[in-house]
Parts: C-alpha cells; structure tokens; sequence
C-alpha cells in the first residue's frame, strides 16, 4: 500500500456527474468510446481536471427496477473507482445489449474501458501532432 496516495474522495455530488444537456451532447458528438461485454464507455475531455460520469440507461435494457440497479451498480463503480478512472474527462457510460449485471464486473469494465479510451485518444493525439 503505498502512504503517500492521497486519499481518495468516496462520494458521488453533483460536481462528478455529467447533467447539462449540452455536455452530454459534447460527449456523444466526439469520436472516443470503447466497450466490452458488460459496458459502453463513450468519452470527452473536459477541463475540471477530475472525471465526470453520465448515465444513458435505455428502456430496452429493462423496467425502471432493472434500469435503476443498473445506475446504483455504475455509480458506484465510478465512486470507489475514482483514483484509477482518468482525471479531466467526461464519461457517459450504458450497458451493453444482453449484458447480465454484474457489480464486480462493471467496476473492473468502467475502469479499464475509461483507460482504454484516454489512451486511444493520446496514441491519436501523437500521430496527429496536436
């Protein structure tokens, strides 16, 4: 364990999630997603300097029971995976079609599907020279 990581911030206020219609809409319109069997993880930077999440649970994943287990589960995902999820991005993140829900899953997913999409963007980034 190492001592000297600074504590990590366990709530999930306002101030972390994506709300206003037009970051939303910033997210969607840019090219950075990845995904996995359980999640779709779309990104954009943001200029916070912390990561943000926004949730796009359909109805087709389920009834409002099923969509709102889906939101616990991802929200606290992000919450207790906040020191590994990249800093200064906005994620919004879904389920994917046909995925089973699944806490410890959806916790590993969210974290490497975030890395995976920062990374994406920097290898695109140093080609493009931007």
């Amino acid at each position: 364990m190492n001592v000297n990581r600074p504590p990590v911030n366990r709530s999930f206020g306002k101030q972390d999630r994506v709300v206003k219609q037009r970051d939303f809409d910033r997210v969607h319109q840019g090219k950075w997603f990845a995904a996995d069997r359980w999640l779709v993880v779309k990104g954009s930077e943001n200029e916070l300097g912390i990561p943000r999440l926004g949730l796009s649970i359909s109805k087709r994943v389920g009834n409002a029971v099923v969509r709102n287990r889906w939101k616990r589960a991802i929200r606290e995902a992000f919450r207790n995976g906040r020191g590994d999820i990249p800093a200064g991005w906005d994620f919004v993140v879904r389920p994917r079609k046909g995925a089973r829900l699944n806490g410890l899953e959806i916790a590993r997913s969210l974290t490497n599907l975030s890395r995976r999409l920062v990374r994406q963007h920097q290898r695109s980034s140093a080609r493009s020279g931007s």
